[in-house]
């Protein structure tokens, strides 16, 4: 048997007060179920990370799905964009990652991904992870991408949108100049 759930427990309780021996191993007890409890937790967390697929992606927005009340993450890569849920918002791990992705939009973040079946035939691709890697400078071929996206799939709009707003044609732009852009579309 391992006793070290049994040793961090009784730390977590602290000394044991004379007299109270009974109560105070009751406590330990409780503690050393939950521990396991949440090492069984951790332990399934962890291999899900290390089996997701990892690629780098600008957050560009999140939002709540409303036929299922997950979050919905929406990511842009040098292949375009792509869309990731989370857990459902009511559960504490889906809240938790609907708060931590929302204090990442419009920064590069390091994501993990895995896919959930959902039926017997559809799967969709979930967060398991979000690491933050830097500020909102956007290469400026995701920044167009991002800006026709915007524009409807108008090509000619979104050109118009991107000169008006004085973008450069190579290297980045910053999140608020891509907001410039966006706003001239309107």
């Amino acid at each position: 048997m391992d006793y070290s759930l049994v040793t961090a427990a009784a730390q977590a309780s602290g000394p044991c007060p004379p007299g109270d021996e009974a109560a105070w191993g009751r406590r330990v007890q409780g503690l050393a179920v939950d521990l396991h409890m949440i090492a069984g937790q951790v332990a399934q967390d962890t291999a899900r990370l290390e089996s997701a697929a990892k690629f780098v992606a600008f957050l560009e927005k999140v939002e709540i799905e409303e036929s299922s009340r997950r979050g919905l993450l929406t990511l842009r890569t040098a292949d375009g964009a792509e869309e990731i849920r989370t857990e459902q918002q009511e559960t504490d791990r889906g809240r938790q990652m609907i708060e931590r992705a929302r204090s990442l939009v419009g920064r590069w973040v390091l994501v993990y991904r895995y896919n959930e079946s959902v039926g017997r035939q559809k799967t969709v691709r979930m967060v398991a992870h979000l690491m933050d890697v830097g500020e909102g400078v956007i290469a400026v071929n995701i920044a167009k991408g991002v800006l026709l996206d915007a524009a409807g799939g108008n090509a000619e709009k979104a050109k118009a949108a991107w000169e008006s707003a004085g973008l450069r044609d190579a290297g980045t732009v910053t999140a608020d100049e891509l907001d410039k852009a966006r706003a001239a579309l309107a």
